[in-house]
């Protein structure tokens, strides 16, 4: 079973885009793309797996054709850990 939980992607929309620092109103939670995730055909990867991202950021990850696979991936994984790390820096995360 893939891990869903809807707080951790509503808090995902309350962080600046951790690729370009953006606050539009556009940021949300942006899924691995990576199979070792969860994804799959038709299947978004476990909600452990996201990183906040704006609308640009997002879609140039996810459609741009200027990246190639790594540079996608190694974008993602930074955004990612980013992402964690700006929640649990700033108590929006309870660590247990």
């Amino acid at each position: 079973m893939i891990y869903r939980n809807k707080r951790l992607l509503e808090l995902c929309r309350e962080l600046p885009c951790q690729v370009c620092g953006r606050v539009d109103g556009t940021v949300c939670a942006a899924h691995s793309n990576q199979q070792r995730d969860g994804k799959g055909t038709g299947i978004k990867a476990s909600d452990a797996m996201v990183a906040s991202m704006c609308h640009s950021c997002h879609t140039q990850l996810d459609n741009g054709k200027d990246l190639t696979k790594e540079e996608r991936r190694e974008i993602w994984e930074l955004a990612h850990r980013l992402t964690i790390r700006y929640m649990i820096e700033n108590d929006m995360l309870v660590v247990k």
